[in-house]
């Protein structure tokens, strides 16, 4: 009989009396039906445990059984083009044993033990390996090489290797000797407790952007590899939407999508989509790089609160190999719901509006564990976060947003008014900064254009003076403005429909690479400054407006390829053709 039994239930936090041999964070099992759990506090005798599955049934006097070690993950080959749930269990597999529903109790390995991997071993006896020496390496899908490290603190000698060939995750493929005669064996699969980081060599500048192929992000608010983003919006306002087109088209090498507490038709559309969809840069089936972590908003709370770490842990796995991973987490507000939940079950003085008082330093150790990283291995990875945020009411007042805006640099502010307008991206550009815009200046520079920065900082201005003369314009009108005025208010209005707003339905438009993103600003811009000129010379704006040249530009977006960028040769001739029309009927 176990030592430990349950004292009382309440929900999620299961009081445990008997002895004193449970220690903060280990795994237990409670109950007679062995429900996952981990202990989050320790009073004298009286241990707290929170359970991550439904508690419907457990009694006071069950058992309960400690593993003597933290909630850890098994990592290894087999986790990409998976799908879990929040405490790394592979649904698939648990709908096998238990049906649509998912049974409670079901301890299974977050990996296939049978399944056998082509296996390369990369060193041989006598070989000295310390942190992050490479021992073994497989294709775990046509796109990602699985390379398989020494763990930190490790220091030997190679003493026994096997020779290559077809191996499960639990065979031992290696032997390791150290100074004091100690032998480790060393697998493909190895665990990892969720809750720490995960040990680097050091952390690097950021100092180059990821990639999205979407306008508004890329051009005036970019996030870097290895930085962290908020993506705040009220209901509707397309989170989940710019999530998805994320992991889609960016460039990083890995997706780790986590969907926190989100609807189930929500996860659904994101499985059905990733599953059917081929990466643009492979041509294969996305999911060969996309890992998903599915804790519905009807699943057990608890779970939701360790889905989070679950998610960063496999993000940080793969980025200690040498890759660059983008990590989707939809959405980090339900998430604190979930910490509001259980604070309030484990009766802990609430802070602002019940939230717990350590919801900032939660925050802070989820965003911190982003970074671009010198790996134990040598190599450069990353991992980069990108939080949604869904403040009740669309109110950006409320704590999640604002104690998440201390911990990212990239802020991606969503607007109701414009989704409903069907602007899509609904990113509010007066809301929305990015502080990684300075940084990325001289990477611009090298790999685009000279010219990038400057026609970015060009086109935010315009959005700005349009903002602010938009005021007049509500009070007054817009026929009262001078010419050069109403200038900046229709070149604004070229710039929202032809340049943020962009059709992820449309092949053309829903990717767009940044040398025709600069062209589609030089484009707009050498427009303006044509205009300008003749507005200069007392030439009136309807003039030009009238030649139908500003929505002719509108429409580059879709009738420019990315693949044929010397078509924007064309629309210059049209504008300077636009333009000698008007100047010529006025000479």
């Amino acid at each position: 009989m176990s030592e430990y039994r349950i004292y009382s239930v309440n929900g999620p936090v299961v009081k445990v009396v008997g002895g004193k041999g449970l220690a903060m964070m280990d795994m237990v099992f409670a109950g007679d039906q062995q429900l996952i759990g981990e202990v989050v506090g320790v009073e004298g005798d009286m241990t707290t445990v929170q359970v991550y599955e439904d508690t419907a049934g457990l009694a006071p006097g069950q058992p309960v059984t400690t593993t003597g070690s933290p909630m850890a993950l098994m990592l290894g080959p087999g986790l990409l083009g998976n799908i879990f749930d929040g405490i790394a269990r592979p649904l698939k597999s648990l709908e096998a044993i238990s049906g649509p529903f998912l049974g409670r109790g079901v301890n299974i390995p977050a990996l296939d033990l049978s399944k056998k991997w082509d296996v390369e071993i990369t060193v041989k006896e006598g070989d000295p390996v310390k942190p992050g020496t490479l021992y073994a390496q497989c294709q775990e899908t046509s796109a990602i090489l699985h390379r398989c490290l020494t763990p930190a603190g490790l220091n030997g000698t190679v003493t026994r290797v096997v020779p290559n060939g077809p191996y499960t995750v639990e065979d031992v493929l290696v032997e390791v000797t150290d100074a004091r005669g100690k032998v480790t064996s060393l697998k493909l699969a190895t665990r990892c407790t969720i809750r720490g980081a995960r040990p680097i060599a050091q952390r690097l500048p950021i100092h180059r952007p990821l990639i999205t192929g979407q306008r508004i992000l890329d051009t005036l608010f970019p996030i870097g590899k290895g930085g962290a983003a908020a993506i705040p919006g009220p209901f509707g306002a397309g989170k989940t939407m710019t999530q998805h087109q994320l992991a889609k088209w960016s460039d990083a090498d890995i997706i780790v999508y986590l969907g926190c507490g989100e609807r189930g038709n929500e996860m659904t559309q994101a499985l059905e989509e990733f599953s059917e969809l081929k990466d643009p840069r492979t041509g294969l089936p996305l999911m060969n790089r996309t890992i998903l972590i599915a804790n519905t908003s009807n699943m057990p709370v608890a779970a939701r609160e360790a889905s989070v770490y679950t998610g960063m842990t496999i993000a940080e796995y793969y980025r200690d190999m040498g890759y660059h991973v983008a990590l989707m987490a939809d959405s980090t507000s339900r998430w604190a719901e979930a910490l509001r939940e259980i604070s309030g079950r484990l009766e802990e003085m609430p802070a602002e509006e019940g939230f717990p008082a350590y919801l900032a330093s939660r925050l802070a150790e989820f965003y911190e564990r982003a970074g671009y990283v010198e790996t134990l291995e040598g190599k450069e990875g990353s991992v980069t976060v990108i939080g949604a945020v869904s403040p009740q009411g669309g109110d950006f007042s409320e704590p999640v947003t604002q104690n998440t805006k201390r911990f990212v640099r990239c802020f991606w502010a969503l607007d109701r008014s414009l989704a409903y307008a069907r602007h899509f991206p609904s990113i509010n550009w007066l809301n929305s900064y990015s502080e990684y815009t300075v940084d990325f200046k001289d990477w611009y520079s090298e790999n685009v254009s000279p010219d990038f920065a400057p026609c970015r900082q060009r086109i935010a201005n315009l959005l700005r003076e349009e903002s602010q003369l938009m005021e007049i314009v509500k009070l007054i009108g817009s026929d009262i403005l001078p010419e050069n005025q109403k200038l900046i208010m229709e070149t604004a209005r070229l710039i929202r429909l032809g340049f943020l707003q962009q059709n992820s339905y449309n092949p053309v438009d829903t990717y767009v690479p940044l040398k025709k993103q600069l062209l589609m600003m030089q484009t707009i811009l050498r427009l303006y400054d044509g205009v300008k000129e003749g507005i200069d010379r007392s030439i009136p704006l309807s003039q030009y407006t009238a030649t139908g040249i500003f929505d002719t530009v509108v429409k580059m977006k879709y009738e420019i390829p990315n693949e044929d960028l010397s078509k924007f040769d064309d629309y210059a001739a049209m504008i300077d053709k636009a333009l000698e029309q008007v100047n010529t009927a006025n000479s």
